[in-house]
């Protein structure tokens, strides 16, 4: 076990928090190794009625993965790299489908790995100090977690818009979205989540939740909503980059703010991004399945190695990306991504 996740239970709920506050509370494998047993625990254990998960400090819920632990393992061992996704997969496979009412509190940074602890809770709080974004083609990954399933589930074009560009949404921006289903102001987050723990769970245990969230206030639309009916005509049915970048172009501040962020991006896993989504089989379990294979390939590298160390090792912020660009993207070179890795598929109960 380790102290950098802690468990306790409380007037029938599980609470779960991430305490890496120093590492904004990014997950380590042996984290998701204490979460995945716990929760199955639980999932037995008649006395736990529900879940909390929240983050320790005030900057984050969870910022992501262990990214520098996974770079410097894939180096030497891309196989060994995998299994951290082994591990993250299996726990966030085994959320997606938890029987008992699971509630996220996020306040603070929530990116990659803590989306992967929170898209599928059955409520989502967020603050004002929530950030969410799922920037992983910045430092060639691909949005994971289960990302190909839970992008699919938003309006319109927003799964694609938020893979491909990275974007960062406020608090205000998730609830308008839908990644966050409530939003309260950050100095009263300490009284929502006494009063869930206080909540009586002996009958319906989801109407519980909700009379507990009762008061906690509906933001005005986030700045995105500004956003949605252009993201909807340049990102919703999109059959190819070209015809992604040929609407973009002609699409104003809008499109030159889309075609920025992406710019900076790995070709080969915006490519993969976007064959993830717009290809993504039925149910959580077949999508992150899917997304195994392709993030352990990119263990291999080396787009994966050249991304972290202009990101967060040499913070140069100029990789070198190979291919360079989308047009050197072949269909191939992706195909190859979607095969049964080196260390087998990932294997899920």
């Amino acid at each position: 076990m380790t102290n950098d996740v802690l468990f306790e239970t409380r007037g029938g709920w599980g609470v779960i928090t991430l305490s890496r506050p120093k590492a904004l509370n990014a997950l380590t494998a042996d984290m998701c190794t204490a979460m995945d047993s716990q929760l199955r625990s639980w999932a037995d254990d008649d006395a736990v009625k529900a879940i909390l998960i929240e983050g320790e400090g005030e900057k984050a819920f969870c910022a992501g993965g262990d990214i520098r632990w996974l770079a410097e393992t894939a180096k030497e061992n891309p196989v060994e790299a995998a299994t951290f996704f082994r591990t993250e997969y299996r726990l966030n496979n085994f959320i997606a489908h938890y029987k008992k009412p699971y509630i996220a509190l996020i306040d603070g940074i929530c990116m990659g790995g803590g989306v992967g602890v929170s898209a599928m809770a059955d409520r989502r709080v967020v603050t004002e100090r929530t950030l969410w974004a799922m920037p992983e083609c910045g430092i060639g990954l691909m949005p994971d977690v289960g990302a190909s399933h839970f992008l699919r589930q938003l309006n319109g074009g927003l799964g694609l818009y938020l893979a491909l560009t990275g974007a960062r949404l406020r608090g205000s921006d998730c609830v308008t979205t839908g990644i966050g289903t409530h939003m309260v102001p950050s100095e009263k987050i300490s009284d929502l989540r006494d009063a869930l723990l206080s909540a009586d769970l002996s009958g319906d245990i989801l109407a519980a939740v909700d009379g507990a969230l009762q008061g906690v206030s509906s933001p005005e639309p986030g700045p995105i909503a500004g956003s949605l009916r252009d993201i909807d005509k340049h990102f919703l049915k999109v059959d190819s980059f070209d015809q992604l970048f040929s609407s973009l172009k002609d699409a104003g501040a809008f499109g030159d703010a889309c075609l920025d962020a992406m710019k900076p991006g790995s070709p080969t896993s915006q490519a993969l991004t976007f064959r993830l989504l717009n290809d993504a089989p039925e149910g959580f379990s077949a999508c992150i399945s899917r997304e195994f294979c392709v993030a352990a390939h990119l263990m291999e590298g080396p787009d994966f190695l050249e991304g972290v160390r202009a990101q967060i090792i040499d913070k140069d912020r100029n990789p070198k990306w190979q291919p360079a660009s989308l047009e050197e993207v072949t269909d191939e070179m992706v195909d190859r991504y979607f095969t049964e890795p080196e260390g087998g598929p990932l294997e899920l109960d």
